[in-house]
């Protein structure tokens, strides 16, 4: 496994919409800053999820690993849940957060401000796409019309998988 550099992170997103909005003002080195999609402030020891403003797609020959900018860890905000981007999935983010501030002070994420990472790695072997229940999370209907091309191109088996995907739910 690798992480891709810049240059091939710039083609996934060209030929798959791996971030959807993108904005190049957010590459950052070897990933992508992810934003949220609403301004949120979390109180001292206060728990919440926080929804990526980009709807994320890991094509399956990658997984994807997520990391807090450092900026906020040294205000104590910590990130909870696991670092990975199964491939196969689409959808936005939950991104699971707690304030551990010393100061015990609030932490405001404003909407468009960078707060997450999230790199693409390399993975072998046969694909496993994502088959769990969020599989679409917070996606517009557009954006779902949008993805299926994507997902015809890159799975063959694409009207099986998407039985599981929608349980029974319409294009």
């Amino acid at each position: 496994m690798c992480i891709l550099g810049k240059n091939k992170l710039m083609e996934l997103i060209e030929n798959y919409k791996c971030i959807y909005p993108f904005d190049y003002n957010l590459l950052d080195g070897d990933s992508y800053v992810l934003t949220v999609k609403e301004e949120t402030t979390l109180h001292y020891l206060e728990h919440k999820n926080l929804i990526s403003y980009e709807v994320v797609f890991t094509p399956p020959q990658y997984v994807a690993h997520l990391t807090a900018k450092s900026k906020y860890g040294r205000m104590g905000l910590s990130f909870l849940n696991a670092a990975k981007v199964h491939s196969g999935f689409v959808g936005r983010l939950a991104l699971e957060l707690v304030n551990l501030s010393n100061e015990r002070q609030p932490i405001t994420i404003k909407r468009g401000e960078p707060l997450m990472h999230i790199e693409f790695l390399t993975r072998e072997g046969e694909p496993s796409p994502y088959m769990g229940p969020y599989q679409f999370q917070y996606v517009t209907e557009e954006e779902k019309k949008m993805y299926i091309p994507v997902l015809k191109k890159v799975f063959p088996n694409f009207d099986e998988l998407a039985k599981t995907w929608l349980k029974n739910k319409p294009l």
